[in-house]
């Protein structure tokens, strides 16, 4: 079903419904984009204000854009959506869209939260509260789409920085990047860029990386086995738990929020660094091999570059408007071009956090 030009009116305010928004609004600040973020739901204004307190600035003078989240109950949006393709490795439903002139609804199929992604609106409808994370995803893809459209090339990594020493940690889903993360986060000295989401753009001879105000969201195998996130989980929780198969407990998803300030201490966030180097974890949980970290040259190695490499995603939009499809494939040279000057490393043989992390501490970051 395609929807006419005029249209968009009446999705904002099929979306808006007859709710009335708070007076109070936030100004989130990411380098030099501003967004603006308003509600109907004072409660939803408080947890977000809360949760992105880092990046807040106290004007939302001069935003680039305004995002409104309106907590209500799920919406029948009365259109037909579409699948979005999951990427390979990933099952079942997750998104689904509706593209018409002028925007793009994106359906989350397992909540019923429904967003409109368009250059004169971004809305968020139905219990915003309950699904606060799928909100904040949603500020976190303005922040993606203007970096993007700078010219940056989007990683599915972690990222730190020690006094100025960039480190990204990439790997496939469940490999240990944000374990890895949050052990070497025990060096006061470190910093934490991202833990998902990192963005990179060759500059001036360096490569500058960013990364997006969004805590890490981390399953029980990174929390039993590290005493910093036992706060996450209860003692009883955590004992059955660890009766569990390794092989098991790592495949376990139930996620988490970690509060960098919380539990490792404030100022502990630097959401910009240089990146010096990029570890892909291509280790395994299945074997006996001693663990191996070498330089590799990423050109020769495609299969390292696509865990690496992230597809924009059905909330992209380019400076245009112009939506990707889920067939949209990331141009590996570009993300060769963006690292040339990064020293690439890749971690093989077994599962080894304590000695992957002294040489984390040791070399990689020093």
């Amino acid at each position: 079903m395609n929807t006419s030009n005029n249209d968009i009116n009446n999705i904002e305010q099929m979306l808006l419904g007859d709710s009335k928004l708070q007076s109070s609004s936030l100004c989130l600040q990411l380098m030099d984009y501003r967004l603006a973020v308003r509600s109907n739901s004072a409660e939803f204004i408080e947890r977000m204000r809360s949760y992105f307190s880092h990046v807040l600035v106290p004007s939302c003078d001069d935003v680039q854009a305004e995002l409104i989240a309106i907590e209500r109950d799920a919406v029948e949006a009365g259109v037909e959506f579409v699948d979005w393709k999951r990427e390979p490795g990933k099952s079942g439903r997750k998104d689904a869209i509706h593209d018409f002139a002028g925007g793009r609804l994106v359906k989350k199929v397992r909540t019923g939260m429904v967003f409109l992604q368009s250059r004169q609106s971004l809305i968020a409808a139905g219990p915003c509260i309950e699904y606060d994370n799928q909100v904040i995803n949603f500020i976190n893809s303005q922040f993606l789409n203007w970096l993007q459209n700078d010219g940056y090339q989007l990683c599915h990594a972690a990222a730190l920085s020690r006094n100025g020493h960039g480190l990204a940690i990439a790997g496939l889903s469940g490999g240990g990047k944000s374990t890895l993360m949050l052990n070497l986060l025990e060096d006061e000295a470190t910093a934490y860029v991202t833990n998902d989401r990192l963005l990179v753009s060759r500059q001036g001879g360096a490569t500058h990386a960013v990364g997006i105000p969004k805590l890490p969201r981390i399953n029980p195998g990174t929390i039993v086995n590290n005493a910093r996130l036992f706060p996450l989980i209860d003692e009883e929780s955590r004992g059955t738990l660890l009766q569990m198969q390794k092989n098991e407990l790592w495949k376990l998803e139930q996620k988490h929020d970690v509060d960098i300030s919380e539990l490792y201490g404030a100022g502990r966030i630097q959401h910009e660094t240089v990146l010096h180097k990029f570890l892909v974890l291509n280790w395994q949980h299945d074997t006996d091999e001693e663990l191996q970290v070498d330089r590799v040259n990423l050109s020769q190695r495609p299969d390292l570059l696509s865990a690496i490499m992230k597809p924009s995603g059905p909330f992209y939009m380019n400076a245009a408007g112009v939506f990707n499809d889920d067939d949209a494939i990331p141009d590996a040279s570009s993300y060769l071009a963006e690292l040339d000057d990064v020293v690439i490393y890749e971690a093989s043989g077994k599962v080894d956090f304590e000695r992957l992390g002294s040489v984390c501490v040791n070399e990689l970051l020093a």
